[in-house]
């Protein structure tokens, strides 16, 4: 359960990253991709190379999708309820890939927010993808 700091803590890093979400999106999934191969068996009909055009574009999504559930940290279930139906009942994605994608993008945030990156903005950070990931696999149960 996300406190009243960590939620401030997490809206605080989101405004610095600002407009860029879809740009740290993108990063994120090709550290992911780089760091964990395993993760590309759900992309085989994308163009994985760096800078590629559909890694960008689905960086943006997953981009969105945070900043929306940063919107709506009371209400991360409302919020994400429709892409836990995806990736539970279409794409069926292994749960343990949030995990791997909650932790590249800390890092990538940890870079582009560096200087604001306390241990405490890391840990409210890390509970907050960590919520994130729980509401995207809450349907698989």
């Amino acid at each position: 359960v996300l406190s009243a700091a960590d939620k401030a803590n997490v809206k605080a890093a989101f405004d610095k990253v600002g407009g860029q979400a879809g740009d740290y999106g993108a990063e994120a999934l090709e550290r992911m991709f780089l760091s964990f191969p395993t993760t590309k068996t759900y992309f085989p009909h994308f163009d994985l190379s760096h800078g590629s055009a559909q890694v960008k574009a689905h960086g943006k999504k997953v981009g969105d999708a945070l900043v929306n559930a940063v919107g709506h940290l009371d209400d991360l279930p409302g919020a994400l309820s429709a892409l836990s139906d995806l990736h539970a009942y279409k794409l069926r994605v292994d749960p343990v890939n949030f995990k791997l994608a909650s932790n590249v993008l800390l890092v990538t945030l940890a870079v582009h927010v560096a200087a604001g990156f306390t241990p405490a903005v890391h840990a409210s950070l890390d509970k907050f993808l960590a919520s994130v990931g729980t509401v995207l696999t809450s349907k698989y149960r």
